[in-house]
């Protein structure tokens, strides 16, 4: 039983190897998707295009602009002079926002009435906008504070030395906002996601279009052994590109690894379990590795979007987000962020751990099923 069952494996493992295109693609895209993540892929929003229209140039006009332009996350680029200029230089994408200061900006301000000042945005970055919005209300907050309390220092109400609240926050794990140490663990989690569903698939499609199959059928080998001899390289080749990938995010983009790399082990191969589970499952609804490489494309697309790699699962609709808590690699996205950035263990993952193996063993049951009846 054991010897047949190494017998496939060995020779799995052989052809694998020996396809060159099939050795690209174990080693290329992991690498392409870690280079991206850790370097292209960042959320940090710094240095915004940023043009001012100055109506009234006051000492007030001119100081909020100098905190503006003096922020990291404003750079001034233009000074128009109409609102059609604003708007040439927005529809030809040289600025994402302008700042236009009225003629009594000074004059409300001196007399105690609220100021107004208008900024329009770029709509099409929408993400970008939002960001820039909240340092936009950051700085005009602590000016519209800096003016007040002048204020009431020059009726001698408050000593405008010692007044005021300071707000001191602190960041947990990721304290300067690294957008790699993001990413980096959740590329990890899409290799072990994708790898294993692409090789599995198109190997056991791959024996179907050349006839192979059923060659293999009439042996004395038995379904299970088939089915576990076929897939087993494949899971081997994934904890492989697990390894390397985490090594290559903790030695090259200094990821740091804070809790116990058994942990992580463990969360990995279970995670693997779902995505043999699915490869095994489009193997039996593909009959070419081009309909498998579709199906393949269709099932990944919803399940990285739905398992908040990107976007936050809880600003989601309620119903979609029912929906998420049956994707694997929501939870391992977890796991993996867990064990990385904050040295969880065991004692806090173990829900995360118990649904994969939950939905790993359901995969690989209800794909086996299917794959056992294709084989009749």
């Amino acid at each position: 039983m054991f010897k047949r069952v190494r017998y496939l494996f060995v020779k799995e493992l052989t052809q694998v190897l020996r396809d060159k295109r099939m050795r690209m693609t174990l080693i290329i895209p992991p690498l392409f998707q870690l280079i991206v993540f850790g370097y292209a892929a960042n959320l940090d929003v710094k240095h915004i295009r940023t043009a001012v229209r100055d109506l009234e140039q006051s000492v007030e006009s001119r100081d909020l602009i100098a905190r503006l332009g003096s922020s990291k996350y404003f750079e001034i680029v233009a000074f128009p002079q109409t609102p059609k200029e604003i708007e040439s230089l927005i529809k030809k994408g040289d600025i994402l926002l302008s700042i236009e200061i009225p003629h009594d900006f000074s004059r409300k301000l001196k007399k105690g009435d609220t100021a107004t000042v208008q900024i329009i945005f770029d709509g099409t970055e929408s993400n970008t906008v939002m960001i820039a919005l909240g340092y936009a209300n950051q700085i005009l907050s602590e000016f519209s504070t800096a003016i007040l309390l002048k204020r009431l220092n020059r009726a001698g109400m408050v000593n405008f030395e010692e007044a005021g609240v300071e707000l001191r926050h602190r960041t947990w794990f990721n304290p300067n906002f690294e957008s790699r140490l993001f990413y980096v663990p959740g590329v990890i989690a899409s290799i072990a996601f994708l790898i294993p569903i692409i090789l599995t698939a198109q190997a056991i499609v791959r024996e179907r279009e050349i006839g192979t199959l059923e060659q293999i059928m009439v042996t004395p080998i038995r379904s299970w052994e088939l089915m576990v001899g076929k897939t087993l390289p494949f899971a081997m080749i994934g904890l492989l590109d697990v390894v390397m990938i985490a090594l290559i995010g903790v030695f090259w983009f200094e990821v740091p690894l804070r809790g116990n790399p058994l942990v992580l082990l463990l969360g990995a191969v279970l995670f693997l379990m779902s995505s043999i589970g699915v490869g095994l499952f489009i193997s039996t609804i593909s009959t070419t590795q081009q309909q498998s490489q579709i199906s393949t494309f269709f099932f990944s697309m919803p399940a990285f979007t739905l398992s908040g790699f990107a976007f936050p699962i809880e600003n989601m609709p309620q119903w979609i987000q029912y929906i998420t808590f049956a994707n694997p690699l929501r939870y391992f996205l977890v796991i993996i962020r867990g064990v990385f950035l904050k040295g969880n263990g065991l004692d806090i993952l173990w829900p995360q751990m118990a649904a994969l193996a939950v939905l790993g063993g359901f995969m690989i049951f209800l794909s086996s099923l299917r794959f056992q009846k294709r084989l009749k």
